[in-house]
């Protein structure tokens, strides 16, 4: 992922003449060559049935296994707009946490039409993000009618949760480079899973993605390690375990790590519902909800 960065990063250096400007839209009028950017984005299209629109997704679009098939622009965090152009799209529909903000603010000058999608990482957040998407490939009931679903299922999957009285304290790690635990705070999709499945981040005070002290792992007495898998760069069991801070946790001493499908676990899509049940099961039992 650091080699695709770079190299993205490296063709943001190519200059962009004679592009004509044009305005953020929140509809496309030509559907028939749209660019996703945002794995969420690609999974909401698909449940709309509305693939068949898709030349190209970027490389956080793993799900469905279909998606795979189309040709891939780049990470979302590191686009280059030259690559996003070349498959000359008929539109982009992007997450607002795409980036960088020069290669963004290059595409949303450009002549293709441009619907930047916000994120949060809640359920409003969700039901939000099916809306803009139908609304921008004129397929407003269908979104409707998903929207409806996944809110119901939504609902289910928090209700499980509902009459927990101890909530589990969980520290999401994202990686273990040198040592040093980097973990998730606030404002961040990990963040928002752990409270949609009735839990409480261990790491509070702090916002986005930061580099946490032993002492301060210490300290947070997190009931339960979470990790995402990731083809090639998972953290194993015994890299989480035998870290000096996590061993000495109540996670530590239990052995309690939760992984997920990265994809899966953070994506804020049609498919949190099941992924709240799965993590709300892992943490508290078979039992919750009963």
């Amino acid at each position: 992922m650091k080699k695709r960065g770079l190299a993205a990063a490296f063709l943001l250096a190519v200059s962009f003449a004679g592009i004509s400007q044009s305005e953020e839209t929140s509809t496309l009028s030509d559907t028939s060559r749209v660019v996703a950017i945002g794995g969420s984005i690609t999974e909401i299209i698909y449940a709309l049935g509305a693939q068949d629109r898709l030349v190209a997704r970027d490389s956080t679009s793993v799900y469905p296994e279909a998606a795979f098939k189309l040709p891939d622009v780049g990470y979302m965090r590191q686009l280059s707009p030259e690559g996003v152009l070349s498959v000359n799209p008929s539109g982009i529909i992007a997450l607002q946490t795409s980036g960088p903000k020069e290669a963004v603010d290059v595409l949303k000058k450009a002549s293709v039409p441009y619907v930047e999608v916000p994120e949060t990482f809640d359920h409003k957040g969700i039901i939000d993000k099916i809306e803009i998407v139908g609304a921008a490939l004129g397929e407003k009931e269908k979104a409707d009618t998903l929207a409806k679903q996944v809110d119901s299922e939504l609902n289910a999957a928090e209700a499980i949760t509902r009459n927990v009285t101890e909530r589990k304290r969980v520290l999401f790690v994202l990686s273990l480079q040198g040592g040093k635990i980097l973990a998730a705070g606030s404002d961040t999709a990990a963040d928002g899973m752990i409270h949609l499945a009735g839990a409480e981040n261990a790491m509070q005070g702090l916002s986005g993605y930061k580099q946490m002290t032993d002492e301060a792992v210490v300290s947070a007495k997190p009931d339960a390690i979470l990790v995402m898998d990731r083809a090639g760069q998972s953290i194993s069991d015994d890299q989480v375990l035998q870290h000096p801070a996590i061993a000495t946790t109540p996670a530590g001493e239990a052995k309690k790590i939760v992984r997920m499908d990265g994809s899966y676990l953070l994506g804020f899509g049609p498919r949190t519902a099941s992924a709240v049940r799965e993590l709300a099961t892992a943490l508290y039992g078979e039992t919750v909800g009963n």
